[in-house]
């Protein structure tokens, strides 16, 4: 394969992680819910409890939007509402039983088709995979 420039290498980039996650997304059990809020509940269970204003900024979405993700999200049991424990004008937020309940089964899911992926590969491929994985770590959070 030519060496790409740094264009070509995003592009391809692009390309091929877009067409995964959009693979991946189909493996989701869960069709009723919408990216934000697979992404909200997420965001809860990796770091724990917070309010809604800093779950939005987390996200990167606007407070009104968020006020609907954790309405749906609230309404069907995946979160519950806390008294803050400094500010009693806010809440904090934390994932229900139902709420780690249902990423745990999403995970699991979706691990089990990209492991079925992975064992179609030839090991040089998988190991270029797994020297990738920080990269695409950092990048992500970039």
């Amino acid at each position: 394969m030519p060496t790409l420039t740094d264009t070509a290498l995003a592009g391809a980039l692009r390309d091929a992680v877009g067409r995964l996650g959009r693979r991946m997304r189909h493996q989701s059990p869960h069709p009723q819910l919408s990216l934000g809020q697979l992404a909200a509940l997420r965001s809860l269970e990796r770091h724990g409890s917070m309010t809604p204003g800093e779950l939005a900024e987390h996200e990167k979405v606007q407070p009104p939007s968020m006020t609907r993700i954790l309405a749906r999200l609230e309404d069907a049991g995946y979160i519950v509402r806390e008294p803050h424990p400094d500010d009693r004008r806010q809440v904090t937020l934390r994932l229900s039983p139902s709420g780690l309940a249902l990423l745990a089964d999403d995970r699991r899911r979706r691990d089990a088709w990209l492991a079925q992926r992975l064992r179609g590969l030839e090991p040089h491929e998988v190991a270029a995979l797994r020297a990738a994985v920080p990269v695409l770590e950092k990048l992500s959070r970039a």
